[in-house]
This record gives structure tokens, C-alpha cells and sequence, in this order.
């Protein structure tokens, strides 16, 4: 059976939690992997620094460049060439906006610390990037969100590998993530 069919048969509730185990299980991944891949548990905290100008520049506009992009798409390709076979709206449309807020930062978090945090900083550039397309297997039969995935993960491994900075990434991934979610939750 599909996901998306049996995405279908889920309650709200049970949609929200599948989402937050989902996300839970790939933290819990990461902070595994870190114990066997990193020497030290604390070397995570290389992977983090404050730096508001790096975050606005490698975080937020790239996370506004990629919604853009995403809303032309939108508006100029068919419907059909951007459906994920309502996986998303199902997902986008159960959850309040506070929710899709909370949501959206556990789902950048988590993400983002295991694709770049542990794989990335272990593995590399490429394999991370071509993980997270992998992880992203509903896409692989959709060419224009296969694209979309393809190009938003070595951006997103591009971003890291420039700054080192856990920070950027999160808060990328997180506008993308957000914005879209709230484009899906008020699309009529």
C-alpha cells in the first residue's frame, strides 16, 4: 500500500504523532550515529556558533530564495507535476498554525542534524546530500519534485560545508519547510 493511501485512513491525531515519531526516530538516529561516528559526544558542539549575520545571509535567504522558486513553480507547472499524492496536504492541513510552527523546527532540527551534523561532517558532502534525496524516496517517481529535493539537499550541504554552522541549515530548512507548510495549510 502507498503512503499516501495509508495516510488516508489516519486519524489527525494519529497523522501528528506518525510525524512526530518519524522525526523523533531520525533524531534519535542522529544522536546514535554521533556516538559511534564522532570521538567525542561534545564534538557536536564544533558544530554550532552564533553568528546572526552568517545566519541571515547562509540561513534565511536562501530559505526565501527556495520558497520563491517553489511558489513560480506553483503558479507556472500543472498541479499533477508538483503533487506528492496529497501527502503533504494531508499532513499541513491536520496541524494548527502553532503546531506547523513547532512541527516545522523539530522537523529542521532533527533532520538537519543527522544529514548534516553526523553524516555530512562524517561522510561528506555528496553521500549526505544523496541520503537525504534517498530518504525522500515519495519524490523519486515525480521528476520536478525529484528536482526540487535534489537541488534543495546540496544547497542545503553547500550552506554547511561554506559556514560549518549547524545554525544556517536549521534556519534554512525550517523557512522552507514553514512557509510551504503554511501555503498548503490556507491553499483552498
Amino acid at each position: 500500500m502507498k503512503q499516501s493511501e495509508l495516510l488516508k485512513q489516519l486519524t489527525d491525531q494519529e497523522v501528528k504523532k506518525s510525524l512526530l515519531l518519524s522525526q523523533t526516530f531520525i533524531l534519535l538516529i542522529a544522536f546514535g550515529l554521533s556516538f559511534i561516528l564522532f570521538q567525542y559526544f561534545s564534538d557536536w558542539l564544533t558544530l554550532f556558533y552564533w553568528d546572526v549575520n552568517e545566519i541571515f545571509i547562509y540561513g534565511v535567504i536562501p530559505g526565501f530564495i527556495i520558497v520563491l522558486v517553489d511558489i513560480f513553480l506553483m503558479l507556472f507547472l500543472p498541479k499533477k507535476w508538483l503533487d506528492d499524492g496529497g501527502i503533504n496536504e494531508r499532513i499541513f492541513k491536520v496541524l494548527s498554525l502553532g503546531e506547523i510552527f513547532l512541527y516545522t523546527w523539530f522537523i529542521a532540527i532533527a533532520e538537519e542534524l543527522l544529514f548534516r551534523g553526523v553524516l555530512q561532517t562524517v561522510f561528506g558532502f555528496f553521500s549526505a546530500s544523496v541520503i537525504f534525496i534517498l530518504v525522500h524516496f515519495r519524490y523519486l517517481n515525480k521528476p520536478v519534485l525529484l528536482i526540487s529535493v535534489i537541488v534543495t539537499s546540496f544547497l542545503l550541504g553547500f550552506l554547511y560545508e561554506a559556514t560549518g554552522n549547524l545554525y544556517t541549515v536549521i534556519v534554512t530548512h525550517f523557512i522552507v519547510d514553514f512557509l510551504l507548510g503554511m501555503i498548503i495549510h490556507f491553499k483552498r
